[in-house]
């Protein structure tokens, strides 16, 4: 009977061990993210036990995606998804409801401490159709926020998958500690900036929580549509703001004339500075490849364009 039993047991491991390898392969959690920033968290605390997907990839707008069926699809199969909430996705409900998911449902911004938005009265509010009071949904602007946002995901995780708990809190851990460097290294970095140069005109109302964790100041420029280009006149207004409040850098993406641009810079003696990412990471080879990337992009450009010297 000993034997007997052993044999089997044999056969058995025999006829295992090829699909074994395969078998891991095809269970991986499908898990979805609405958009890159959240793809990059969720793959960071996931690991390797998660097939991540993310709907609106780098360079979409998470305000205004219009989901295909292939979405619903992808939502369809997914044991995990995970939103960021506050509004930002408010096509995320339809898509739910139309995908007929079973997956559960993460609010990554879940326990945040929420801004308002328009709190800035200087100028137009450019916040693609947030009312002026609501939540600001840009919540990762402050890494503090991110560290809430990683426990949601780990919490979505371990709920969809409790045998990968130990994995789920190991990465959790780890990555909260570059979170922790991250927040030291922009502190320090800000801290180099004179009080009185911690003044930047920006096109984009994402960086409310980056201003007020880190202590700048982002001024949406009046008059300044995110919808057009700058006219002349826009133009002129903004280099009168520039002068009255002394502000030594600009940010101004929806400036694309050269031109104009030189015209600021010549007539203001503020500096130009490079692009900043808000809402998007930037393709995985690019300067904003995950979140701690795009948040080292963005302290590098600014105390570049703010420092009291020109950067090497």
């Amino acid at each position: 009977m000993f034997t007997r039993r052993a044999s089997l047991n044999l056969i058995s491991l025999a006829l295992l061990a090829p699909i074994a390898p395969a078998f891991a392969q095809s269970e991986k959690l499908p898990v979805v993210a609405t958009f890159s920033i959240l793809g990059d968290l969720t793959k960071q605390i996931a690991g390797e036990r998660a097939d991540v997907k993310v709907l609106v990839g780098p360079g979409g707008d998470s305000h205004v995606f219009a989901p295909t069926p292939a979405d619903a699809k992808t939502l369809s199969a997914a044991k995990l998804v995970v939103v960021n909430g506050l509004k930002l996705e408010g096509w995320i409900d339809r898509l739910i409801s139309s995908s007929k998911t079973k997956g559960k449902i993460v609010v990554a911004t879940k326990g945040v401490k929420t801004l308002r938005t328009g709190r800035s009265s200087h100028g137009h509010n450019h916040n693609h159709g947030h009312s002026h009071g609501e939540a600001d949904p840009h919540a990762w602007q402050d890494v503090a926020n991110v560290k809430i946002y990683v426990a949601n995901i780990r919490d979505g995780l371990i709920g969809a998958d409790p045998e990968g708990r130990a994995i789920y809190e190991a990465n959790f851990k780890a990555y909260v500690e570059k979170l922790n460097a991250l927040e030291a290294q922009i502190k320090a970095s800000v801290a180099k900036i004179a009080p009185e140069r911690r003044k930047v005109i920006t096109t984009h109302d994402a960086f409310g929580y980056f201003a007020a964790a880190y202590g700048l100041q982002f001024i949406a420029p009046q008059g300044v549509s995110t919808d057009a280009a700058a006219s002349a006149q826009d133009v002129a207004r903004i280099i009168r703001q520039i002068r009255a409040e002394k502000i030594p850098a600009v940010f101004a993406e929806n400036i694309s004339d050269p031109r104009m641009a030189t015209r600021i810079a010549q007539e203001t003696g503020a500096k130009l500075g490079g692009a900043l990412y808000s809402d998007q990471l930037s393709a995985p080879d690019g300067p904003a490849g995950t979140y701690i990337d795009m948040v080292r992009h963005n302290i590098r450009e600014l105390t570049k364009a703010l420092g009291d010297q020109p950067a090497p």
